[in-house]
Formats: structure tokens, sequence, C-alpha cells
């Protein structure tokens, strides 16, 4: 091996994964990671993480790169990260204090007030609301605020210094208008007058928005002025990642959160606002739904089952009939963000002798997160695209039984990935066509590989899930009005 690699790095709440991609043959190299957690201790609803977390997990995912790899054939880079965080900075480029994250409902008061103001919804994760939770809460802070980054245009920052946002990502602000791919002058306003001008300039996706900077490159062992890609939100490298880069490929990532994306190439405006208008990272439309409740919620019922593990609940929940007996979990630990209820909590309902198993509730998790997906994903076939054929990313997609009960809730084929970590993927495809030139989709084509078969619904599977839907959607107007 001789040629050139790119670096893809995805930047997420757990954790960081890095990966080298040989784009000649179509295969990662080499890979790394690195795990993290939220601060601790925090006020109710808070989540919060301090930037340099992140930048450490970098630098010890690239040490363990470099000595699987010679890092002087890195060509590009490319960031993935998690989307909503508000990263603060102030005048001279420092962090103000610690970034609010996506899955943070502190903020929902002032998400209802900025849906007001904005006579659209805007959903307590988005990062308007923590400019003005910002405002309200800390205002020594807010007076010091000079530039609003997102997490991973903060780690493009850090390594080209210069400040900079793609519409992808920047369309889970709350403050950018799609159809235009500019900020929403009037939205930054109402918010606060001086807004505007602490947003960084927009850059397009197909063009570096930087070149990894003098120090960074000694910090890494990279080389210096290697191009640095835009990247982009999460979501939107991981459809790069995953090949939902032109219309009929739809995705589910499940970790988390678990989002649902597909590729348009129009904006898709939904007037519930519960399919997120967002741009893509190639320049085309990402419309999209995030639930904020997914494998967490597997994992706080494995905590209930110390004994256990998720392999050995999975097998107990194969036990236990399609439904659960009837038991019926309403998965929102987190609150939620479709349907809209940032301050829900997870609701067990259907209770009866011997359904207290450790397989009947992992069961019931497992089918209580594909419900409320499939709802999400009803919506996106109202709003006309086409979810027939689904690719399934993420931890997630590992756990066989729930890939079946999802193929049955969704009515739709799935297809399982040869790579899981689409988002590194995404981002390192990113930085290889903007150092590259020409046309994204071939460099898709040669390294987005799916495996196997398709899973295909199963007819009693659909039956039994569509009264398991009846079920939870009754569930839902009796607790929550929705």
């Amino acid at each position: 091996m001789t040629g050139g690699l790119y670096l893809g790095l995805d930047v997420g709440t757990q954790g960081t994964k890095a990966l080298l991609l040989d784009v000649e043959q179509g295969r990662v190299v080499a890979r790394a990671a690195r795990a993290y957690g939220l601060i601790e201790g925090l006020a109710p609803g808070a989540a919060e993480q301090d930037p340099a977390t992140w930048w450490e997990a970098v630098r010890g995912c690239l040490a363990e790169l470099g000595r699987a790899l010679d890092l002087a054939r890195v060509r590009a880079v490319g960031v993935s990260g998690q989307q909503h965080g508000f990263v603060p900075l102030d005048g001279e480029g420092r962090v103000i204090r610690a970034a609010k994250l996506w899955c943070d409902t502190e903020t929902a008061p002032e998400a209802r007030e900025l849906s007001r103001l904005f006579l659209r919804h805007v959903p307590a994760g988005f990062t308007a609301s923590k400019i003005l939770w910002l405002k309200r809460h800390e205002p020594a802070h807010f007076a010091r605020l000079a530039h609003v980054l997102l997490p991973h245009d903060w780690l493009n920052y850090r390594l080209t210094g210069e400040l900079a946002m793609e519409a992808g990502d920047a369309s889970g602000t709350a403050l950018l208008d799609p159809a235009t791919r500019r900020f929403d002058a009037r939205a930054c306003y109402a918010l606060d007058p001086g807004l505007e001008a602490k947003l960084p300039r927009l850059v397009p996706a197909d063009r570096p928005m930087g070149r990894l900077a003098d120090a960074a490159a000694r910090e890494l062992g990279l080389p210096a002025g290697i191009a640095v890609a835009p990247g982009g939100g999460d979501n939107m490298c991981a459809a790069i990642g995953s090949g939902a880069t032109q219309p009929g490929v739809a995705t589910l990532s499940l970790g988390t959160s678990a989002t649902v994306f597909a590729y348009s190439r129009t904006v898709v405006l939904d007037p519930a606002g519960l399919i997120a208008p967002f741009c893509d990272s190639t320049g085309g439309y990402l419309p999209l739904l995030c639930v904020m409740n997914a494998t967490g919620v597997l994992h706080e019922v494995a905590r209930l089952f110390p004994g256990e593990t998720l392999e050995s609940l999975t097998r107990a929940a194969e036990a236990v009939p399609r439904g659960a007996d009837g038991l019926v979990l309403l998965p929102y630990l987190a609150g939620e963000r479709v349907p809209d209820l940032p301050e829900a909590s997870g609701t067990l309902l259907g209770l009866r002798p011997g359904r207290l198993t450790a397989g009947h509730l992992f069961r019931a998790a497992l089918e209580g997160v594909a419900l409320n997906l499939a709802l999400g994903l009803e919506r996106l076939r109202a709003l006309g695209l086409p979810c027939t054929r689904v690719r399934v990313v993420g931890g997630g997609a590992k756990n066989a039984l729930w890939a079946r009960i999802l193929c049955d809730v969704l009515g739709a084929e799935l297809e399982r990935l040869a790579e899981d970590e689409s988002g590194a993927l995404g981002a390192a495809l990113q930085a290889a066509w903007v150092e590259r030139g020409g046309a994204l989709q071939p460099l898709v084509e040669a390294c987005v590989r799916t495996v196997g078969a398709p899973l295909v619904p199963e007819p009693e599977g659909v039956r039994a899930y569509a009264e398991a839907g009846a079920r939870f959607r009754d569930a839902l107007r009796r607790l929550h009005d929705v």
C-alpha cells in the first residue's frame, strides 16, 4: 500500500471514532476509537461536555492510527460531529463554558419561546434554544460570546484556525433557511440583535474549508497543509457513508438517539415541524426524523438485571411472542423529540402476572423504540419520500432480533452495511471528494457496500405489529394527547 489515505473522524456523544480510507482499494485500512461520557452532577435535563474532551480523544485516536500506518500518507481530513451542540467562544477563540449537547432538554422553555418568535417549530435540542438559554441564565458568559460554533465546527477550528460552518450541520441550529442555505436574519435578530454577527461564514460542501495548521499537524502527527473538508453533522456524514446520496435509499441510524433520513434534491418542509428540513453535506437535502430514545433504553432495561448481558437479554426476548404479551413501553426516558414531548418520561403499560420477566421487558423495549420510529417513518412517507428500502447502521444494527422487529414494524426491506462507522466513513469520503475533485457518487459506490441478503417483512409480523402499533398510539393519545 503506497497510495494516499483519507482520514475520517466522527466525534460523538459517547466517544470518537477514526478511520483511514484507501479509496483506490475501496476499503478502510485502519481504525481507532476513544470513549468518554457526559459531565456529571448537572441540573435535571442538562447534558454537557468539555470540548477539550473531544480534542484529547482525537489525539488518542491519531496516536493509535500512527502506530498502525504511516500518517504521512494522509491527503485530507473530514470531521463528522454530533449535531446541535453549542460551543461558545470569546473574542480570542477560547471556549467560554462547556458545550450544551443535542440531548440537553434543560432548554425546552427557550425552545417553546423561540417557536413563538420564529413562527415555526423549534425542537428543544436545536442550537438556537441553547443560545437563548445562555443569554437568560448566564448573562456574564453571553456578554463574552463572540463566536457560535457547532461541535464539528470547533474541531475544524482546532485543525485549521478557521471559523466556518457548512449548510448541513448549520441547518440543525434553527437559524438557517434551508431553502436559501443562508442564515435567517429575522430569526437571528429575534433571538438577539447581535447574533448574526457571531455566526461564522458558510462554506460549500465540495471545497476545503481550510488547511491543516502547523500546530495541529505537530500534535496529531499529520502532514501540515493538507485539505480539511467542511465535514458535517453526524447524520449528514452518515448519509454519505451509507449511500443515501441519491433518491431511493433511506438510512436508519441506531445509536443513543435514532434517526431516519433520505436524500432529496429539493427542500422538504413539514408543516408540523416533526421532520427536520435539513440540508445534507453534498449540496442536496436530508429530511430527517430524530428520536432521542434508542439504544439507551435497552441499556436502562439491562441495568435491572445485573447478571445479564444485552446478548442474553436478546435471547430471552426471542422466547416472548411478538407484541410482548400486551406489554407496551412508551420509551421516553430522556423526553422525546418526535413526538414533541421534551419533558415526558417513560411509561410501561399492560402489566399482568408473568410479564415482568427479563425477556418481556427487553422485548417491550425493542418494540417500543421501533414503534415510535414507525410513527416518524409514516410522516416521511406522507411527505412524499419513498422508504421501502432502509439501510440500518449504528450499534443497534448488530442486534438480529431488533433488525427483524424493525423490518416488520416499518414494513420495509432492511439492508446491513459492511462498514458500521458510517459517520466516519462519510467524513473520509467527503475529504476524498474535496481533495480529488470530480463527482462524489463514484467514490460512494466504490466504498459503501451492503452485506448479505436484505431482510424482508414477514406478513405475520406485519400483522402482529399493526395491532401492537394501535395499542402504542392509543397510549400516546391517552397519556400525552398526541
